[in-house]
């Protein structure tokens, strides 16, 4: 028997029962009408159209790609970004071309370095060795591929600090803040975001315990009127998705499993992700998203392999067979391209579900 076939034998009788033994509640006339029932702002037909898409590509870019630093601390010029070979169609035409749905931008991360021309500070791709607004060209291309176009904005900032307090790379978040004026910054940053480029499907906001929660609830309603569609996700990481952190994270339409599969096994009665969270005694259904590298960096580093075709092919199954969307990150390299390991890990992900009739 060869290898693959073995693999996918296991694979299966991990997943299968996964599928066999729904509880309870989860039969689709109990579950739209739980949907319904359910206090969160999205209308059951937008919460399904989003976990309909199931799997997408999370691409992080920027200037940690340059100094190599995850937790960069902004310290290069702007000029350091230099994508000599900037394809970013490469990227979402490989991301089309292996299955996935929907895409995510780092439009800015740790470092604080933008890949749009904003009019709020001066480290962006336009004071940059390449002038391009990658933003606007990574949107564009999701449309002409049919992704959905998500943004992704970190809300740790080591360059536009503005007074805030930022933790030091690795140790923990402590007695990091941010100041109104940062606050105030950060608003207008996304405003640029959600208003320059037409629909976008998912406002992503990264470690949202830097904000207080006063100004999460203002930013969420904000972001509501700019992008009514949108499925708006405030991540701080929830493990397995069994709890959500609601101190650090509500409000929220997402919960994030970052690098955690979601809680459920074939060995007990538990065998999905459980949408349906209590947030101030009402029930609100939010649905998982799973996230993590195709190697192990969140940004390139050279010779950072992929995850097995085993590995990625099953945690693929798992994840999808436990209710929740899957969001794996293929960072582009230093010339601005996937890498041709990436691009083939995708390929041979997508050849192995085809061998399993799965789309």
């Amino acid at each position: 028997m060869r290898p693959f076939k073995l693999t996918c034998i296991i694979l299966l009788l991990a997943t299968m029962p996964l599928l066999a033994q729904p509880s309870d509640n989860a039969s689709p006339k109990n579950a739209a009408l739980k949907i319904e029932d359910g206090a969160q702002r999205l209308t059951k037909a937008q919460i399904q159209k989003w976990e309909a898409l199931g799997y997408g590509i999370f691409i992080h870019f920027g200037m940690s790609t340059y100094d190599g630093i995850e937790m960069s601390p902004g310290a290069l010029p702007a000029t350091a970004f230099n994508p000599t070979k900037l394809d970013v169609e490469q990227w979402i035409r490989t991301a089309a071309e292996a299955g996935m749905k929907y895409a995510v931008l780092t439009t800015k991360h740790v470092s604080g370095f933008c890949l749009w021309p904003t009019k709020y500070n001066d480290y962006h791709v336009m004071n940059s060795s390449v002038k391009v607004d990658i933003v606007g060209e990574f949107v564009k291309q999701c449309r002409k591929y049919g992704l959905m176009p998500g943004l992704y904005y970190c809300s740790w900032d080591n360059k536009n600090l503005f007074g805030s307090k930022t933790p030091p790379a690795h140790t923990g978040f402590g007695t990091a803040f941010t100041t109104e004026e940062y606050r105030k910054f950060q608003w207008n940053q996304l405003e640029e975001l959600c208003t320059q480029y037409g629909a976008i499907g998912e406002v992503w906001i990264d470690i949202p315990s830097f904000l207080p929660r006063d100004y999460r609830d203002k930013l969420y309603a904000q972001i509501v009127k700019w992008q009514p569609e949108a499925v708006i996700t405030f991540n701080n990481g929830h493990g397995d998705g069994t709890t959500m952190k609601q101190q650090s994270t509500w409000p929220t339409d997402l919960l994030e499993m970052e690098r955690q599969l979601p809680d459920g096994s074939f060995m007990s009665k538990k065998s999905k992700y459980e949408p349906w969270k209590t947030v101030d005694g009402k029930k609100y259904y939010l649905p998982g998203e799973m996230n993590l590298p195709i190697g192990n960096e969140w940004f390139f580093v050279e010779g950072d392999l992929p995850k097995s075709d085993e590995e990625l092919l099953g945690m693929y199954l798992i994840n999808r067979s436990r209710g929740a969307n899957f969001l794996l990150n293929v960072p582009p390299n230093q010339e601005g391209l996937l890498p041709d390991m990436y691009v083939k890990a995708l390929m041979r992900l997508k050849e192995n579900l085809i061998k399993l009739n799965i789309k």
